[in-house]
């Protein structure tokens, strides 16, 4: 698994009036930005190629990370254009610059001290997700992982996706039956991947982990500030 892509294309509306002027994942936490957390520590694990989906305040994103060399990557970026194309479509616009193999993708805007090496370099199934205890702010959770580490749609106790995966291209496959007809012939294409997720666990192919250490979706000023306090104690 040499390929990375971080999801960094969207608007940051609970985030205002910090995202007003930066895109959320190159808002500072302990010093630095919250995506250059992602880009040491896929560095670390041996990736040398990340993609980087943008669009709002897309500029800024090559202003600030430059071409990756300081981290011993080559970054590529993928503009959405000014409307964000949601989780599925930015990653089927990024999937020409991932390369055919398997790939680590993960959410720009959240912080967690998840060791990237215990991800699997190619997955069993279509996928395997990153999954996490439910954070105060989404106590339903997403999905059910079974004592053999598969992931379903129904069941409990439910945990929270934390926005961390590998994920093999078929996972993409049949994206059009899944969205309205607008969605479906609009190019770029604008759809979400849980759907595709769901329609995988269903043919028993989403594997997961559960992570049980600090994870935080930085969606709020408040928990940004909170963010930036632990990791300066630290």
């Amino acid at each position: 698994m040499r390929h990375a892509l971080i999801f960094a294309a969207g608007l940051g509306e609970r985030m205002r009036p910090l995202t007003d002027r930066t895109p959320k994942p190159l808002l500072v936490a302990g010093g630095k930005p919250l995506i250059a957390w992602h880009l040491e520590k896929l560095a670390a694990i041996g990736v040398n190629y990340v993609v980087i989906n943008t669009s709002h305040l897309a500029e800024q994103f090559s202003e600030v990370l430059g071409d990756g060399s300081r981290w011993g990557l080559r970054i590529r970026y993928a503009y959405e254009g000014p409307t964000p194309l949601e989780t599925g479509g930015g990653m089927l616009n990024a999937l020409p610059l991932l390369g055919p193999e398997p790939f680590l993708a993960i959410n720009g805007d959240i912080w967690t001290d998840f060791d990237l090496a215990a991800l699997p370099a190619e997955p069993r199934g279509a996928a395997h997700l990153v999954m996490v205890d439910n954070p105060a702010h989404h106590p339903q959770g997403d999905f059910f992982l079974d004592a053999q580490g598969r992931l379903h749609d129904s069941g409990t106790p439910r945990l929270t996706f934390a926005g961390i995966g590998v994920y093999r291209h078929g996972i993409l496959d049949g994206w059009q039956a899944l969205s309205d007809a607008s969605s479906a012939a609009r190019r770029p294409a604008r759809f979400a991947l849980a759907p595709l997720l769901r329609l995988a666990m269903a043919r028993g192919d989403v594997d997961g982990i559960h992570h049980r250490g600090a994870w935080t979706d930085v969606g709020t000023p408040d928990r940004l500030e909170q963010l930036d306090a632990q990791l300066g104690h630290r």
